[in-house]
């Protein structure tokens, strides 16, 4: 069974639905390979980009593949050991029924423990997350070590996020499509998710969820506070790889009600490990709010300062959506 799920999972060329696109099998076989034990499976319902619940959809209405997703995991790395680490808010309406999949999986000697963590940004981070049901500060690990060889109370560990789970079970049910579920966020903030195929452009996607704007719109994709921002005629192009969710914005929203968005979410999620993160984050905030015109000079450098030296994907991704919206929407030339 070993090598059948790794040649099943190599033959669909899963890619890890968390965003950063790296192959699952390979993550597999790192921690196969090693000898501690026990070896640990984490499933990842943190879910920090604001107004997506892509992975509460996929709880509510799929958690039976998600944990027989982790029961694949477990059985092909000989452990018994499993943790759903998901925010509160989730398992308050969702306990009932979490509850009485561990129970069932508990009879068949598998122990699947729930970590309930405040919602937070960083607890995406996988090694973040191994920290914070450690009990330790959460903050990012200095990798390598990577958690596949040196992971949760020091034994190898694989983190998935739910998604991720759900295709692997399905990988393994022989029922696997190139589909993902795309979470799309209108102008009213109400959000759709579907699971659609993988190869629709993001024009597609707004179509069939019934999400283009009677008016001029740009949108924010890969997040809702990461990821990149295209204007309305860079959509038909676009694929929707990587994380799945689209927000779409009108273009009358103000430049600096955006940027304060962006700027308070980052501040207030900072971990405050790094400098360039906890004080850049801040920075850019307060020049935002106290100025009465919008300091582009200083936020550009306080950008390109994160973008290098931040420790984590946290400070590092802030640039990201700025600058595309500088580029695509404000048409301002800037390296």
């Amino acid at each position: 069974m070993k090598t059948d799920i790794i040649d099943k999972l190599k033959a669909v060329n899963l890619l890890g639905r968390g965003g950063a696109g790296f192959p699952a099998y390979i993550k597999w076989q790192w921690t196969q390979q090693e000898q501690a034990t026990p070896k640990y499976v984490i499933c990842n319902a943190s879910e920090g980009e604001p107004l997506v619940s892509k992975d509460f959809y996929i709880l509510k209405n799929f958690s039976e593949q998600v944990f027989f997703g982790m029961k694949v995991a477990m059985d092909f790395l000989e452990t018994k050991q499993a943790y759903l680490n998901i925010q509160s808010p989730y398992y308050k309406k969702l306990h009932k029924k979490l509850d009485g999949l561990i129970l069932d999986y508990a009879k068949q000697g598998y122990q699947i423990h729930i970590f309930e963590e405040p919602p937070s940004y960083i607890g995406g981070e996988e090694t973040a997350l191994l920290n914070a049901i450690e009990g330790k500060r959460v903050e990012p690990r200095i990798k390598p070590p990577y958690p596949s060889h040196n992971g949760l109370f020091g034994k190898p560990t694989l983190v998935h996020n739910v998604e991720t789970l759900f295709d692997i079970a399905a990988v393994e049910q022989g029922t696997f499509e190139h589909r993902q579920f795309i979470s799309v966020i209108d102008a009213n903030t109400n959000e759709t998710i579907q699971h659609l195929k993988e190869d629709l452009s993001v024009l597609d996607i707004l179509q069939r969820t019934n999400s283009v704007p009677n008016c001029e719109y740009f949108v924010h994709i890969w997040g809702g506070a990461s990821g990149r921002i295209l204007n309305s005629t860079q959509l038909n192009k676009q694929k929707m790889q990587g994380f799945g969710s689209i927000v779409v914005y009108l273009a009358s929203i103000e430049t600096r009600v955006l940027l304060l968005k962006w700027f308070e979410f980052y501040k207030n999620e900072s971990c405050g490990k790094c400098t360039p993160c906890r004080e850049g984050t801040y920075q850019l905030y307060q020049l935002v709010k106290y100025n009465k015109t919008i300091p582009w000079q200083e936020i550009m450098d306080i950008l390109e300062v994160m973008e290098e030296s931040s420790f984590c994907a946290l400070g590092k991704s802030l640039p990201i959506p700025v600058k595309s919206y500088c580029r695509n929407i404000l048409k301002m030339k800037i390296i």
